[in-house]
């Protein structure tokens, strides 16, 4: 079998260090380089055509999740494993939104970052067992919210930007964090205000906080 080619992309010098020096020691593994931001994982992904990327979430230059957007658009048979200290479910969800086919944690272990590499070469969707857990306790919180109908005349993409203009989130922190431009946020909010027929994100935020979405 032919080895699995890994793009390494952390901007930690020490993370990269230690996982490069773990997976040069599988055989069924080749690295093929370093990045260190997310420009410069998207410029590699494309000239490197690797099968798995490893993908820090914060990074300089686009950051993470701007890199998976990119890559997903631009090389979407090139699988992105997300490898992060972050397990808040906003980073969760929006890494996979964004097109990540797993999540695992940096403190994973030899065999389980072994084995979610294998997973997303494959094809599959894999989580380590911290955000495993956090995403069946999602969905099981919303299924069995009353609150989980909210507003039927929201888009879906609508509701996400109402929920993070209920959080306090301003317009360039929402279009950061769903890979979207400044106007497309504004155009939402606008339809958004207009829909629920009030005023402004103050009046938008409380209704949200009403109805128990933020």
């Amino acid at each position: 079998m032919p080895p699995i080619n890994v793009l390494i992309a952390d901007d930690h010098p020490l993370f990269r260090k230690g996982m490069r020096t773990l997976l040069d020691s599988m055989p069924e593994i080749a690295v093929l380089g370093e990045a260190t931001s997310g420009q410069e994982a998207v410029r590699l992904g494309v000239e490197l055509n690797p099968d798995i990327i490893l993908m820090d979430l914060k990074m300089p230059d686009g950051g993470g999740l701007w890199a998976i957007s990119q890559l997903s658009q631009r090389k979407p048979d090139v699988g992105i494993l997300v490898v992060t200290l972050f397990e808040d479910d906003e980073s969760v969800f929006t890494a996979l939104k964004a097109g990540a086919r797993g999540y695992v944690l940096k403190d994973a272990d030899e065999v389980e970052m072994m084995r979610a590499i294998q997973a997303v070469a494959q094809g599959e969707a894999i989580f380590s067992p911290a955000i495993a857990v956090r995403l069946m306790d999602y969905f099981a919180a919303t299924k069995s919210s009353p609150h989980a109908e909210a507003f039927p005349e929201l888009t879906e993409r609508e509701r996400e930007i109402l929920v993070l203009i209920a959080r306090g989130r301003s317009n360039f922190e929402i279009a950061e964090a769903l890979s979207i431009s400044l106007k497309t946020v504004r155009n939402h909010a606008s339809n958004i205000f207009n829909k629920l027929q009030v005023a402004d994100r103050t009046q938008a935020a409380i209704r949200a906080r009403e109805a128990g979405l933020a």
